[in-house]
């Protein structure tokens, strides 16, 4: 059940009649597994600790930079040198007391990485590289959990989410393939703040979607963003049958 403080904090989303107190219990209820505390991370995680989603799973090696702060806005100044898990536990504990946090403050091996989708509801990839995309996207088809994945460069963005549940469902792979040994950093190439903050916050808002069951998640679509001309652009992506990493659970 809801306490009566929990009832005041969510009762603006409690108003919404696609949330109502059902929905806020499935959040609360709700075990999410957020692979990256950086540009994308930050807003994840502030919003879905906001939101009342019960258990956070914190996933990062790294620790905070002063070039960080730029965009990854649940650290701060007094955080440099510090883990980003420990930094945004700081942080999300004095928003919401009221949630469990779960810290994975290394890095995740494959079996590590199965282990920590299996104990979660739903997985966020707020990550900016293509091989630990890859991983966690794997991870997920074999556990058959949701990923919500997000990704910015530059000044474009891009967002989709995969649910193996559905017959119907691409997985990342299915998209990307085996992607571009080349492909660049925010290190690397740059990247404006605030269009992490909007792919970041639409991935949150996607995670919630999937969670208390309302609206119609980005299944099988692919939000393309274009922050020079501030331009959405959504395409339709297929499932591939012959995808060597969810071909054969569809089969």
């Amino acid at each position: 059940m809801l306490s009566d403080q929990e009832l005041l904090r969510y009762s603006r989303q409690i108003l919404l009649p696609q949330i109502d107190v059902d929905g806020q219990l499935r959040l609360k209820q709700g075990r999410v597994l957020i692979v990256g505390l950086g540009g994308l991370g930050s807003p994840v995680s502030l919003y879905l600790a906001a939101a009342g989603v019960g258990e956070l799973h914190l996933a990062d090696f790294d620790t905070v930079d002063l070039t960080n702060l730029q965009r990854q806005i649940v650290h701060d100044s007094n955080s440099v040198g510090q883990s980003k898990v420990d930094s945004a536990m700081a942080r999300l504990s004095a928003l919401n007391p009221d949630i469990r946090l779960v810290p994975h403050a290394r890095a995740l091996d494959e079996d590590s990485l199965a282990a920590a989708v299996a104990a979660v509801d739903l997985v966020l990839d707020c990550t900016d590289n293509f091989g630990t995309r890859e991983a966690v996207n794997a991870a997920c088809v074999a556990a058959g959990k949701p990923l919500v994945s997000g990704a910015a460069i530059r000044l474009e963005g891009q967002l989709s989410v995969f649910d193996p549940r559905r017959d119907d469902s691409p997985c990342y792979h299915c998209l990307y393939g085996h992607g571009s040994e080349a492909e660049l950093t925010c290190s690397e190439a740059g990247v404006v703040g605030p269009l992490v903050g909007l792919v970041g916050s639409l991935q949150a808002l996607e995670a919630l979607k999937l969670i208390a069951g309302f609206g119609e998640p980005m299944v099988g679509r692919l939000l393309l963003v274009d922050a020079l001309g501030s331009r959405f652009r959504e395409l339709r992506v297929k499932r591939d049958p012959a995808c060597e990493v969810c071909g054969a659970r569809h089969a």
